[in-house]
C-alpha cells in the first residue's frame, strides 16, 4: 500500500475492526487513532483539550464532538501521522463526519478511502456473548471458537479461574448493535456518494478479512 494513506475504518462492536486497524498499522506503518485511546492519552498528558475532556467525564457528561474534533486535529498534527493513519470507529454520525470534513480540508488533507467491515448481529452476538478470560493471565477464550485446551485450567499459565465481563450479555451486546445501526446507516450514503465507501464482509477468517482491506487500498 503507498505511504501516506488516510483511511476510516468502521464496523459493529466485536466486528474485528480494531483487530484490522493494528494489522494495518504494523503492516504499512500508518497510525491507529482510536479516540477513546487518544482521549485517555491526552488527560494522562494533562494538555489543554485532555483536561477540558476531564472535567466533562467528571462530571458524568459526555465529551462533545467540539473537543474530539480538537484532539483530532492534534494527534494529526503529530510527526508519526505524516505517513498517514487511519481513524477508528469515528466519526459515528453524520455531523461529526461533517465536522471532520472541515478539519481535513482545512489542512489540505484527503480522506482515500472509508472501509466498512460488516458481520451479521447474529454473529456478533455470538462473538461477544461467549467471550470469557484467564482471571489470573488474561488469556482470552470463547465458548465455541475457542476453548483451553484442557477443560477448566488456562493454556498459557494453568489458572484455573474465568471470568466474563458484565457487559456482554445479549441485551447490552443487542442495545449497543441497534445504536450502531442508527448512528452509522446514515453514513455509509455520505461517503457512498463521494466514491470513498469501501464495504467488506467481516464474517470470514481475519487474514481473508485483512487481505481484501489491502486490495481495495
Amino acid at each position: 500500500m503507498p505511504a501516506g494513506k488516510r483511511l476510516i475504518l468502521m464496523g459493529p462492536p466485536g466486528g474485528g475492526k480494531g483487530t484490522q486497524a493494528k494489522r494495518l498499522q504494523e503492516r504499512f506503518g500508518i497510525v491507529q487513532l482510536s479516540t477513546g485511546d487518544m482521549l485517555r492519552a491526552a488527560v494522562i498528558a494533562k494538555t489543554d483539550v485532555g483536561m477540558k475532556a476531564k472535567a466533562i467525564m467528571d462530571a458524568g457528561k459526555l465529551v462533545s464532538d467540539e473537543l474530539i474534533i480538537a484532539m483530532i486535529e492534534q494527534r494529526i498534527d503529530s510527526a508519526d501521522c505524516n505517513n498517514g493513519f487511519i481513524l477508528d470507529g469515528f466519526p459515528r454520525t453524520v455531523p461529526q463526519a461533517k465536522a471532520l470534513d472541515g478539519l481535513l480540508v482545512s489542512k489540505g488533507i484527503a480522506l482515500d478511502k472509508v472501509i466498512e467491515v460488516t458481520v451479521p448481529d447474529a454473529m456478533l452476538i455470538e462473538r461477544i456473548t461467549g467471550r470469557f478470560t484467564c482471571k489470573k493471565c488474561g488469556e482470552g477464550y470463547h465458548d465455541k471458537f475457542k476453548q483451553p485446551g484442557r477443560a477448566g485450567i488456562c493454556d498459557v499459565c494453568s489458572g484455573t479461574e474465568f471470568t466474563r465481563r458484565a457487559d456482554d450479555n445479549e441485551d447490552t451486546v443487542v442495545a449497543r448493535l441497534q445504536a450502531y445501526h442508527a448512528q452509522t446507516a446514515p453514513l455509509m450514503p455520505f461517503y457512498k456518494q463521494r466514491g470513498l465507501l469501501e464495504v467488506i464482509d467481516g464474517n470470514r477468517p481475519m487474514d481473508d478479512v485483512t487481505n481484501d482491506i489491502e486490495r481495495v487500498l
